[in-house]
């Protein structure tokens, strides 16, 4: 993964953290706020390097967590845990393959807000927590599971569009072409 490609990962974080906090539509409709941010870090964890997936931990954790009601930096470690467990085992995993991408993006989002709860029952704060909260973490892991798909399709997509392509020209000459010198 290039500069560029870090770039707009970082850039769709800062995005994906917006949108979460100005567009309320969906949660109007189902009751539940869709997180990008799980998504995002399926694709970093699988096609960044490692510091590409703690850039995104931190600066998506931490725009999150500034944007809504958590402590902040509470969000930066699950989603950096949830990404690391894709990043250790990346070799074995079938990036390619949307039903990959769908259970990957479903276990994230599931195990970020999770850890999150976790981390927040742990220290002593109170987070309300009910059983509506099995149904927001239920549409959260589905719309994450939905969502990452699409983020690989629109990074493709811009790296086809915006990426290098590659050498400008190529030689005429092929090397194992045999080059006679004499009179023959």
């Amino acid at each position: 993964m290039n500069l560029f490609t870090n770039i707009l990962v970082l850039l769709a974080a800062i995005l994906a953290v917006f949108w979460e906090s100005a567009f309320h539509g969906i949660r109007h409709l189902i009751g539940v706020q869709v997180d990008l941010l799980p998504a995002l870090v399926v694709y970093a964890s699988l096609y960044g390097g490692f510091m590409t997936l703690c850039l995104l931990a931190l600066v998506g954790g931490l725009g999150f967590d500034s944007l809504s009601a958590n402590p902040l930096g509470t969000s930066v470690l699950p989603l950096f845990l949830s990404g690391l467990g894709i990043y250790a085992s990346r070799d074995l995993i079938l990036r390619d393959q949307i039903f990959a991408q769908l259970v990957l993006g479903f276990l994230a989002s599931l195990l970020s807000p999770v850890l999150s709860l976790v981390y927040l029952l742990t220290t002593g704060h109170e987070p309300l927590f009910g059983w509506g909260t099995l149904w927001q973490l239920l549409v959260m892991s589905i719309g994450g599971a939905l969502a990452t798909p699409v983020c690989f399709e629109i990074f493709g997509l811009l790296q086809r569009m915006l990426g290098s392509r590659g050498p400008a020209s190529q030689s005429s000459f092929r090397p194992d072409r045999e080059i006679r010198r004499g009179r023959s």
